[in-house]
């Protein structure tokens, strides 16, 4: 019997792995796909405070990134500029391999192609029943971070994520440009934005969220920037992938723990999922490693995993899910405005030259350009005791 079996070998999953596995626990991983990392469905941007917290990156970097481009309907422009690196853009598919790698290395047993169907919770222990094996896999603990969209947490009574974006990207031959491009276009990316970001010379990750027809709109954005001279043609491979916009209600059981994209700890903001995803499987190992050697599986316990997450956490995903909200409701007309007034008013340089700036943390910024913006619900049709009279 293992000690603990996970599901799912992206980010999440394999650093839960990585981590039992070096405090010498019996652990096995199961990965749906046959080779890991792949499809990338990932733009592979890590923050700089990610990159530092996480040594695990050698090797699989691209590029640095201390600049990027926002881009209104109208082509208005703000630049985000600093001098040290603020993000690095990896090889998502060559790292997940590469940290795979790592938990192996410290003892890890993998096996891909194999898809979790079911997960059945005992007095000593929990079974996993595994597609096209026979027999049932035991361990003393299970960890489920599968991605988003696997229906394992709603099967054990977990719920599901309360909202969602489906992402549409594919990889195209530039011009050789070197910095990021970001749309900001109701009929570019409905709701969300829009992206170019060069990966390598010549080559970039062209992208875009929507809650509908996101390859449609990725296509015409394609043939949009191909027109532009941006990349050398729209003829090509597209992937997409479900982001969770809004956690699971819960995410543990007794001798169960829900990690990642599948338990919807993802930034509402970017959909960005690879910091939170690492440090909530920081503190799922930490639980789990307190279970296994105190030999305590109860739900007390495991609840402490989500108090942890959520107190790290939860200020950061509510704040990103209300401008979330608060976005969706622009029209391009006050899209634009909001770029005039950024720039007419300073807010740009003031928080550029702000400490709460981060790549990783949005809730400062969102709550200083919120102040700065005011009063702004004019701009956004909110009223003010929508949000008990606080603006």
């Amino acid at each position: 019997m293992y000690d603990a079996v996970v599901i799912g070998a992206g980010v999440a999953g394999s650093y839960v792995a990585y981590s039992l596995a070096s405090l010498g626990y019996e652990v096995a991983v199961f990965e749906e796909h046959e080779k890991i990392g792949e499809p990338v469905q990932c733009t592979g941007i890590i923050g700089a405070e990610c990159f530092r917290r996480f040594p695990l990156f050698e090797g699989t970097v691209l590029r640095e990134v201390n600049s990027a481009r926002l881009l209104s309907p109208s082509g208005k422009e703000l630049r985000l500029w600093r001098d040290s690196v603020q993000a690095h853009i990896v090889d998502r598919a060559a790292f997940d391999q590469m940290l795979a790698a790592k938990a192996q290395q410290q003892g890890a047993h993998y096996q891909s192609g194999v898809r979790v169907e079911d997960i059945a919770i005992l007095d000593d222990r929990v079974s996993v029943k595994a597609e096209g094996r026979k027999g049932i896999i035991d361990a003393k603990t299970v960890v489920i971070a599968s991605g988003f969209g696997s229906n394992l947490p709603r099967k054990l009574g977990l719920g599901r994520a309360g909202d969602l974006v489906v992402g549409a990207q594919a990889e195209v031959d530039t011009d050789g440009s070197d910095e990021i491009e970001v749309y900001f276009d109701q009929e570019v990316a409905p709701g969300f934005f829009a992206w170019l970001i060069p990966t390598a010379d010549d080559r970039a990750l062209v992208g875009l969220f929507s809650r509908r027809t996101p390859g449609l709109y990725l296509r015409k954005l394609l043939s949009s920037l191909s027109f532009q001279g941006k990349i050398a043609t729209p003829e090509v491979q597209i992937t997409y992938g479900g982001i969770p916009l809004k956690p699971l209600p819960r995410t543990f059981l007794r001798r169960v723990l829900v990690v990642g994209d599948a338990a919807g700890q993802v930034k509402p903001t970017s959909g960005g999922g690879i910091y939170y995803g690492l440090l909530c499987a920081e503190m799922a190992a930490d639980t789990l490693h307190r279970a296994l050697s105190g030999n305590n599986f109860s739900e007390r316990l495991f609840a402490h995993y989500q108090e942890s997450w959520k107190q790290r956490l939860g200020r950061e995903l509510r704040l990103g899910y209300l401008a979330r909200q608060l976005y969706e409701r622009l029209s391009n007309h006050r899209i634009d405005q909001i770029f005039d007034i950024i720039a007419s008013r300073g807010i740009l340089e003031s928080l550029l030259k702000s400490p709460d700036i981060s790549f990783d943390w949005h809730g400062d910024i969102i709550v200083s350009g919120l102040k700065q913006l005011a009063p702004w619900h004019h701009l956004f049709g909110w009223r003010k005791d929508v949000l008990g009279g606080k603006a």
